[in-house]
């Protein structure tokens, strides 16, 4: 890899969409060149599916363009292991402790398994790890101070052993409960209460802070309230105080947790430290099968482990990891992303065009010339930074990558030259954009370790200099034996005029 490093003088600008003023604006973090960013993670219950890779694919690539450019980041982002209820509001069943009864585990047993499964998977994707990765079940101290600071305040109450936030309260203290969602109050609805709840709260957007445990509930801590457990939308509030500070800059997610999850985390945080927490609220669009959102609640779902084996009705073939990352990256991460085979189908050609060129880059195949005859290929790094640092336009940047792809193929069948100086800086643009920034983990020389490592590359072109020497001696059975045999072993030879080239078939 030849990758450009970034001079830190030489920092772009970053414009990021913030869901809370409905506009895109420049980035400037509070405290620069560090950043403070939090993203939600999954709650751990089960496989990763395809609707978690677009949030870890969409914030991996902004603290790669952020690390990038200078900063020194600190990315948090959490575990869900406790307090996310099955219906996603006040009432049903832990997630992870129903799961636990189902399999007859321990609930943290379930969710160190489905963690390190989630860990694997995303390495395998090419996510980068997070600087912190808090549990909710370790940072329950933290949640019981954050509730008894809302108490403090007046802006929750104490019913039957639970603590729920009071909305209409916080509303006419002039708050808006509904600034990130847009939600009208008279609309909002708690999601559905059961029988062993029902009437607790005050109004029926309350939320819970503490919810006391039934009987039979699996996962509970003492507190001054009653033997519980802490509500979803606290863990974030609570985790992201202590570890980023009062006031940070980015906190993301996908846009289905903006209502109710994330407009909790505001009026939580308001409420207990006088303010807001971040100051960029940055959401990725969701991953959708037939229009309709894919989710392990609604069924639809495909997971990572079939993706990567094809064992899916909806699915013609296995699919690589780096396949599933360029299909997430070619969409906007505002834009829904609609699912299907072909699609994927799709994104695994476009991706084998790109890695045939960046690999035609790698191998030295492509000889230097004393002029160039194709355009400076100076300006293509800027171009890719430039769209990523416009609200993460990565579709623009993998744009231009392509329209680079026809250049180097006429580079290396000899319509157009190139000087060393200009293939070097090709080469760089295509390692950083490709590899550096957008997490794209391929083989520049192929699809193979030993193509990589110039072992089997070797090997063929030491034979293909003798199918040469046939060719120049007229030995054309020979020749033609050569090739025969090499295609039958999946590789293609491509005669050019002053020899051949090869590739895997």
């Amino acid at each position: 890899m030849h990758s450009i490093r970034k001079s830190k003088n030489m920092a772009k600008p970053i414009y990021l969409y913030n869901t809370l003023t409905r506009r895109k604006e420049e980035f400037r973090p509070l405290h620069a060149p560090a950043v403070g960013m939090y993203v939600c993670g999954p709650t751990v219950y089960g496989d990763p599916h395809l609707g978690h890779v677009r949030p870890a694919v969409t914030f991996d690539l902004l603290f790669r363009l952020l690390r990038y450019e200078g900063y020194k980041v600190r990315y948090v982002r959490n575990i869900t292991d406790v307090g996310h209820l099955e219906n996603d509001a006040d009432s049903g069943e832990d997630k992870i402790a129903k799961k636990a009864r189902l399999e007859q585990l321990e609930p943290m047993e379930v969710a160190q398994y489905y963690t390190n499964r989630y860990h694997e998977f995303m390495d395998r994707l090419g996510v980068l790890r997070p600087s912190i990765e808090p549990h909710a079940s370790g940072h329950v101290i933290e949640q019981i101070a954050m509730t008894q600071a809302i108490l403090d305040a007046g802006y929750a109450y104490v019913s039957n052993g639970s603590v729920y936030f009071d909305v209409q309260k916080y509303v006419s203290d002039g708050y808006n409960y509904g600034i990130l969602s847009g939600r009208n109050l008279d609309e909002m609805q708690s999601g559905g209460r059961s029988d062993d709840f029902e009437g607790e709260k005050r109004f029926a957007a309350d939320f819970a802070l503490w919810k006391r445990a039934a009987p039979e509930h699996i996962m509970r801590w003492p507190s001054p309230w009653s033997e519980g457990f802490p509500g979803w939308h606290l863990e974030c509030s609570a985790m992201s105080a202590k570890y980023l500070g009062e006031r940070f800059d980015i906190h993301g997610g996908g846009m289905d947790l903006m209502f109710p999850h994330h407009e909790c985390e505001i009026a939580q945080s308001t409420a207990a430290l006088g303010h807001a927490s971040a100051n960029y609220w940055v959401h990725n669009n969701m991953v959708t099968i037939g229009g309709q959102k894919m989710g392990k609640s609604l069924g639809n779902f495909i997971t990572l482990e079939q993706l990567f084996t094809g064992d899916h009705r909806l699915l013609s073939q296995a699919y690589a990891p780096m396949v599933i990352r360029f299909f997430i990256l070619q969409a906007h991460y505002r834009s829904t992303l609609d699912f299907s085979d072909g699609a994927l189908l799709a994104a695994e050609k476009g991706l084998e065009r790109l890695s045939k060129a960046w690999g035609l880059l790698a191998s030295g195949r492509i000889r230097a010339a004393a002029v160039s005859t194709i355009p400076s290929p100076a300006g293509l790094l800027a171009e890719c930074e430039e769209a990523l640092c416009d609200d993460l336009n990565s579709p623009v940047a993998i744009a231009r990558l392509f329209d680079w792809v026809r250049h180097v193929n006429a580079l290396h069948d000899g319509t157009l030259s190139a000087t060393e100086e200009d293939l070097l800086t090709l080469r760089g643009a295509f390692d950083t954009v490709l590899g550096t920034l957008l997490g794209l983990s391929l083989s520049p020389a192929g699809d193979t370790a030993d193509r990589d490592n110039g072992r089997l590359g070797g090997v063929i072109d030491m034979i293909l200099e003798v199918r040469q020497q046939a060719k120049l001696a007229k030995d054309w059975a020979t020749s033609d034996l050569i090739r025969d045999r090499l295609a039958a072993l999946g590789i293609r030879v491509k005669d050019r005029k002053d020899g051949a080239d090869w590739e895997l078939d």
